[in-house]
């Protein structure tokens, strides 16, 4: 572990090499798991204001669970998720013609319907970060269902800290990614 400002980062970060590989799993961490997408309290708020122009992308399940559960939902122990449909799939997945499943958060942003791309804790994966009163950490998740996504990654040589930049700089800003690379080059 490393500190960086005012969070502790997990070494496995620029250790571990992962490339999403959308055509091996299909998009298995947005339909597989038991919760939802963790969200802050800032992207429950944006959630409930693009909700309408985001819904002509749902699907008829989607729109459904999110009509009975809400654009968000709190959990027992107070955090805040995107909903699931029957306690399976995100609420807000969608499938393209070859069965991989896809944000309609991400696809309203890409025909230019909203300005937020979608959660944060879904750009970074397979990064997690838990929010504590003094630090954030931020801890690399390995997940069975992401091996294709480790051995493309390990194949192309692309560390998570590479592969999740664009996320890392959305939530941590430039300058935190640039300490970053910074001790990256010290591991090589």
């Amino acid at each position: 572990m490393f500190q960086i400002g005012k969070t502790i980062v997990s070494e496995e970060i620029i250790e571990k090499d992962f490339l999403c590989n959308l055509s091996a799993c299909k998009g298995a961490c947005c339909i597989d798991g038991e919760a939802g997408a963790p969200l802050s309290k800032k992207e429950t708020k944006i959630l409930e204001e693009i909700y309408p122009k985001v819904k002509p992308f749902l699907r008829k399940e989607s729109i459904k669970a999110i009509e009975e559960q809400g654009v968000f939902i709190t959990t027992e122990f107070g955090d805040l998720e995107t909903p699931l449909i029957d306690g399976a799939d995100c609420a807000y997945v969608i499938f393209d013609k070859r069965g991989t499943a896809l944000c309609a958060i991400e696809e309203a942003y890409n025909q230019g319907e909203v300005t937020w791309k979608k959660p944060v804790s879904c750009h970074l994966y397979p990064i997690r970060v838990q929010d504590y009163s003094e630090f954030s950490a931020v801890n690399y998740e390995k997940w069975s269902i992401c091996d294709d996504a480790c051995t493309l990654g390990k194949e192309l040589q692309v560390p998570v800290y590479k592969f999740v930049k664009e996320a890392l700089i959305r939530k941590f800003g430039e300058d935190w990614y640039s300490e970053l690379e910074k001790v990256a080059l010290t591991y090589k």
